[in-house]
């Protein structure tokens, strides 16, 4: 429904930012260090997501698509809303919650504040190598799309990317694109399942 909100930052309140754009004044729940990124009275846009219930409508912001993409991947999470995702991105950087969920580092997910142990398993289960940002290989590549494919299907989505670019290395160049990307995603599986 509402992807941005660009306005200039009006006031901020514990986990809520204010923003006036045109004559609306927008109340946005965001992360704390995500407010901290906005200055008063500064220009601004917030990545938004808009929670709506019977009998509550909320809006939460987020200073990047990356971030909000993260609170989208934490609600995922059996036990965790959108308030304590917020709250969880509040109390860990984006690296080093990454960083935690990648190495499996179960004691500096408890360490966040409002983060249990079985919360934090749940957590590392569930999201573990969906939050690390891939950098194509090339913009017009189909190997995005590859990457993908492979993560559907359960493989970790940055060791899919490193099968894929071994398997482009071991494939003759002259073949037709077509043909050169089914034989890089069969190489690249085989790879991944240790064959």
């Amino acid at each position: 429904m509402f992807n941005s909100i660009h306005g200039i930052v009006s006031g901020k309140d514990g986990e809520a930012v204010f923003i006036l754009s045109g004559d609306i004044e927008w109340e946005i729940t965001m992360p704390v260090n995500d407010m901290q990124t906005l200055l008063l009275n500064g220009e601004c846009r917030v990545f938004t997501w808009l929670y709506h219930r019977d009998d509550q409508m909320k809006l939460f912001g987020f200073c990047n698509e990356s971030r909000r993409n993260t609170f989208l991947e934490l609600i995922k999470v059996e036990g965790i809303g959108p308030k304590g995702a917020i709250k969880i991105m509040g109390g860990i950087s984006q690296d080093d919650l990454e960083k935690a969920l990648e190495s499996g580092d179960l004691a500096r997910l408890e360490a966040v504040p409002g983060l249990g142990k079985k919360t934090a398993q749940k957590m590392l289960l569930s999201l573990k190598g969906k939050l690390v940002q891939i950098q194509p290989v090339d913009i017009v590549s189909p190997y995005n799309e590859l990457v993908e494919a492979l993560v559907g299907m359960g493989y970790d989505r940055r060791q899919a990317a490193q099968a894929l670019a071994r398997a482009e290395s071991s494939v003759a160049f002259d073949l037709p694109a077509d043909e050169k990307e089914k034989l890089i995603f069969k190489e690249a599986i085989l790879n991944l399942s240790g064959a």
